[in-house]
């Protein structure tokens, strides 16, 4: 299986723009630009995409890490925080954190705590990710 994007791009670094998309469609020509980056101007940027690719990924894998361990996930919210940060003269992702909020009806806090621990390890976003992947986990009643 493979999933592609396609990013463009006009201009310098600073005041040139560009756009990306993927192949579904989802995203087409969505503008980014070095304000969306790097201060808070208008378009998506590359970290914005991978905190939805972290979050989407751990979510699914720990709806299968539930299941597997005979839950059915009522709802499972997870927002992810891409930290961009300037160090040995270039910028890096320091962190990836994840902020999870699951209703799971049934499911102990041992069961869960593991599911979530399987899920953070095992997700192929985290896998991909060289940095300090962290987790906040609430099972709500």
């Amino acid at each position: 299986m493979k999933r592609s994007a396609s990013a463009q791009w006009q201009g310098d670094l600073k005041t040139g723009t560009g756009t990306v998309s993927i192949d579904s469609g989802t995203l087409a020509s969505t503008p980014y630009s070095f304000t969306s980056r790097f201060e808070s101007g208008a378009g998506t940027n590359p970290e914005e995409l991978l905190a939805a690719a972290h979050a989407g990924c751990f979510t699914m894998a720990l709806s299968g890490q539930l299941t597997k361990a005979g839950f059915t996930a009522e709802k499972l919210e997870t927002k992810c925080t891409i930290t961009l940060e300037q160090k040995d003269g270039g910028f890096g992702i320091t962190e990836s954190h994840l902020v999870l909020k699951a209703k799971v009806p049934g499911v102990t806090a041992e069961a869960f705590e593991m599911a979530t621990n399987n899920a953070k390890a095992g997700c192929p976003v985290s896998k991909l990710f060289n940095t300090n992947i962290t987790l906040d986990a609430e099972l709500l009643s």
